[in-house]
């Protein structure tokens, strides 16, 4: 099978980043990657774009870094409330999960983040308080304070 060299524009799962430089099939490269944009042909005239795209590349990696950090930081401060329905017993009806984590970061901080990055080993099932962590970056994993309440009131023991 016919293979060729090309640099990469754009990150490719599973290939490489942005201005590194990859052997791929040739059907690939000239029916995938060169027409959508994700790679250009090895060349010698190319070769010297690669400098521009490296340098491109460091300044956006290091903007997310500084980003990540200073979003680790007020993450850490936080305390983020999810109210959960409980019965009368005080035991939860279903689990907190990182989508509606990610939700109510939305609705109460007004905070975007994916819920691939919250990191939840299982569902939340009990109420309290939980540290949960958040891989932000590569380098940066946030934790953050999540207090889970229930909407029914626990019943007081009589004495």
């Amino acid at each position: 099978m016919a293979k060729t060299d090309v640099i990469l524009i754009k990150k490719v799962d599973g290939l490489g980043g942005e201005a590194d430089q990859a052997t791929v099939a040739a059907g690939y490269a000239r029916n995938y990657l060169i027409p959508q944009g994700y790679a250009i042909p090895l060349t010698n005239a190319n070769k010297r774009r690669v400098e521009s795209l490296r340098e491109r590349r460091q300044k956006r990696e290091s903007e997310e870094l500084a980003h990540a950090k200073e979003l680790e930081s007020s993450l850490s401060r936080l305390v983020l409330n999810v109210k959960v329905k409980t019965g009368e017993d005080g035991k939860m009806f279903g689990s907190v999960t990182s989508q509606v984590i990610a939700d109510e970061l939305m609705s109460q901080f007004e905070l975007e983040l994916d819920r691939r990055k919250i990191q939840l080993p299982e569902a939340i099932k009990s109420a309290g308080e939980h540290l949960i962590e958040i891989r932000l970056h590569t380098d940066v994993t946030a934790k953050l304070k999540v207090q889970i309440e229930g909407t029914t009131p626990m019943p007081v023991a009589a004495e």
